[in-house]
């Protein structure tokens, strides 16, 4: 490596910020400025976050508020939308997994929360996604009393359905496919959670009913329709696929035809 790249490396990166700050879900937002130096190349997006936070602490001002809890990819908490692409211009990552190296230095980023009528603003980036926690509580599991527990290989499963069943269950509930979606559709979430169950021999009992109350409990929040823009699928960060909405819609319409 030679001395200029070595200093550059050495050096960090400068970032300028435009982070939306909201104080509360009744008062209104507007996005701040901010800049940040020494940003390491190898430090996650997150972790830029906590150096801006660490250095407005120092000086007495307001940290922002993210969501956040295991920084690995799994939970779906880190949710934000960055130069209006959700999670960052990364695909198939998370923004906890989004690494500064990503960016130049000198790079402009404007961060934003999710957007949409279902994920009100609580603070700064922090949105409340419970009305995901209600379509779930509305079908979202097996309620049938199977018994007790048995060796796994003890009732067969299609190798077919097995793998579409798992890559429906990859799904982290991120929100990302409703703050991509022009609509603010929830059809990519929900349709993941009644794919997984729907293909499985423990979820045929319920198969229907789990379509009609979980659709209608995603509409009941307030959530947008579907008209196949297709942008759920390019924003979601494990990959969740458009024809998992084609397959709930059959089992929705015939759970409502009876």
């Amino acid at each position: 490596m030679n001395q200029v790249v070595h200093n550059k490396l050495k050096k960090g990166m400068k970032i300028t910020l435009h982070i939306w700050r909201q104080k509360s879900a009744k008062s209104a937002g507007d996005f701040e400025k901010y800049i940040v130096e020494n940003v390491s190349p190898d430090s996650s997006f997150l972790e830029m976050l906590d150096q801006l936070n660490e250095e407005l602490s120092e000086s007495g001002r307001e940290p922002v508020t993210f969501d956040h809890d295991c920084r690995e990819g799994i939970c779906g908490s880190c949710g934000m939308v960055v130069n209006g692409v959700p999670h960052g211009p990364k695909a198939r990552t998370t923004t906890c997994q989004l690494h500064m190296r990503e960016y130049h230095d000198g790079a402009e980023l404007w961060i934003e929360p999710w957007r949409a009528t279902a994920f009100p603003v609580l603070k700064d980036l922090l949105v409340d996604r419970s009305s995901f926690d209600r379509i779930i509580s509305a079908g979202g599991y097996v309620s049938v009393n199977t018994g007790s527990p048995r060796d796994a290989n003890e009732t067969p499963v299609a190798k077919v359905n097995a793998d579409l069943a798992f890559d429906a269950a990859t799904c982290i509930g991120c929100g990302a496919c409703v703050a991509a979606c022009p609509n603010a559709s929830a059809m990519l979430f929900t349709s993941a959670k009644v794919t997984h169950l729907g293909l499985l021999p423990q979820g045929q009992a319920e198969r229907k009913e789990r379509a009609l109350n979980m659709v209608n409990q995603m509409e009941s929040e307030g959530f947008g329709g579907c008209t196949n823009h297709g942008e759920c699928e390019a924003a979601c960060p494990k990959g969740i696929r458009l024809d998992f909405i084609a397959r709930m819609n059959r089992d929705f319409i015939s759970a409502s035809i009876g």
